[in-house]
């Protein structure tokens, strides 16, 4: 029988079936208290307030309207929660910047007024001394705003492999809630600030599985796998305590309260929400870092293989070398002069050194983003190592360049270079001119100075 199936299958349950095996709920749970999010410890940890102020919360709703999908269309259970009100005052409670009063069910709590009052007059006999009722805190600001959108299958993926009856295969989906908080002045109506706050859902599925016979009549059939959704609930929660954060910060840059702490301590907090939120403004829908990634000028080193096509059948992969200086005139195009050294020949032939001095324009398909696709396209003058043979060519291509930081990337391209003479490799044959390509790997360090263009 042959083994490496079974192999394959056991290496992919390894990596993708240990979680499904060792942390499944196989008993009964107790129950537990609520998880916190990343934004409620960035949410407790600010700095506080000099004095609190009370806040109103009358109705803090899903306004998407929308209904859980499923395979055969949709159910009369919701997308998200309808519990939003009670996670909001819950994050204004923790953040302690606020006196969240009653406002969602005022009703109960005006009616159980009326009936302490209608008791104590009925049983007071006329005792002057009795305790008044309390009066009710009003609030100095409202929240307004709701749970705007749902979005479904915003990125979709995945990746399998089958080979004769062994295989796995890796999904994924994401998607989207967004909500609105806005703060309202209770003394003139005006809205004094509107925060707004995405939080992506993601859920994976991972599975393996053997299918195959292993003689006659036997049949072996084993599967594995798990699936790990992110909760909506705490997605919602963690989006709504973020805009609190959010309207925090922004009241105090507009001065509308104060911080019970030093001006320098203020400034940093203020500093860093201002840099994640500009972050945040740059990264766009799905998480890109939308910026100019790459210095005006840069130096390039390659290495790789030439492969020649002339008037010899036998053509072989030969050494090659390139440098290269660069330089950016806008963030998507650029011009390379470079110099190539490089051998091309032919099996049981003698090798041929050639080198050639090639001018580029290159064009980035994606220039702000970190992995980038480019194609380019250019001319140059060749020759052997005795400098003759000089001939002139064109030449264009493509690749991929990635950034591992903002001075380094690495790149793969492959180049097709078109000469206009048939004596590449000393022999002169029919009426097609000989050709090679060119394949490289390698490093382009860019400049510190001069790193971002001036956008109009």
């Amino acid at each position: 029988m042959n083994k490496s199936p079974l192999f394959l299958f056991l290496i992919t349950c390894l990596f993708s079936g240990c979680g499904a095996y060792f942390n499944q709920p196989v008993g009964v749970q107790k129950a537990v208290f609520g998880e916190n999010t990343p934004a409620t410890i960035s949410l407790t940890e600010m700095p506080k307030p000099k004095e609190q102020i009370v806040v109103g919360v009358y109705k803090f709703k899903d306004q998407t309207g929308q209904y859980k999908p499923t395979e055969l269309g949709s159910t009369f259970s919701t997308a998200v929660t309808q519990g939003a009100t009670s996670i909001l005052i819950k994050a204004l409670e923790d953040s302690k910047w606020f006196v969240p009063i009653e406002r969602e069910n005022l009703g109960n709590l005006l009616n159980e007024r009326n009936i302490i009052r209608s008791t104590r007059q009925e049983y007071s006999k006329g005792d002057a001394n009795e305790a008044v009722l309390t009066p009710l805190l009003f609030a100095g600001v409202l929240l307004e705003g709701g749970i705007i959108s749902y979005d479904t299958n915003i990125i979709t993926g995945g990746f399998g492999a089958r080979y004769f009856g062994a295989g796995g295969s890796t999904r994924y989906r994401q998607d989207r809630v967004t909500v609105y908080l806005r703060l309202v002045s209770t003394s003139n109506g005006k809205i004094l600030n509107t925060v707004y706050v995405s939080k992506t859902i993601l859920s994976q599925s991972i599975d393996a599985s053997l299918f195959r016979y292993v003689n006659l009549n036997r049949l072996l059939e084993v599967e594995t796998g798990f699936t790990r959704n992110e909760p909506i609930q705490l997605a919602v929660t963690e989006a709504i305590e973020k805009a609190v954060e959010g309207l925090i910060v922004d009241g105090i840059k507009d001065k509308l309260w104060e911080v019970n702490a030093p001006q320098k301590q203020i400034d940093t907090f203020i500093a860093e929400y201002d840099k994640e939120k500009s972050e945040a403004d740059l990264a766009q829908l799905y998480n890109r870092n939308l910026t100019e990634k790459r210095a005006r000028f840069g130096i390039e080193m390659t290495g790789g293989a030439t492969y020649m096509q002339g008037d010899y059948k036998s053509p072989t992969f030969e050494p090659m070398a390139r440098g290269a200086a660069k330089f950016f005139f806008t963030p998507s195009f650029d011009i390379s002069a470079s110099t190539n050294v490089f051998k091309l020949g032919n099996k049981g032939k003698d090798e041929f050194g050639y080198a050639t001095l090639d001018m580029n324009l290159e064009f980035l398909i994606l220039p702000e983003d970190t992995f980038s696709p480019y194609v380019f396209a250019g001319t140059g003058v060749g020759f052997n190592a005795d400098f003759e043979n000089v001939h002139s060519k064109v030449q264009f291509g493509a690749g991929v360049e990635y950034l591992v930081t903002s001075h380094f990337g690495v790149k793969l391209y492959g180049e097709y270079n078109v000469n206009f003479t048939d004596n590449l490799d000393y022999k002169i044959s029919g009426v097609r001119d000989d050709y090679y390509w060119r394949f490289g790997l390698g490093m382009t360090y860019y400049f510190p100075k001069g790193y971002k263009y001036k956008k109009k």
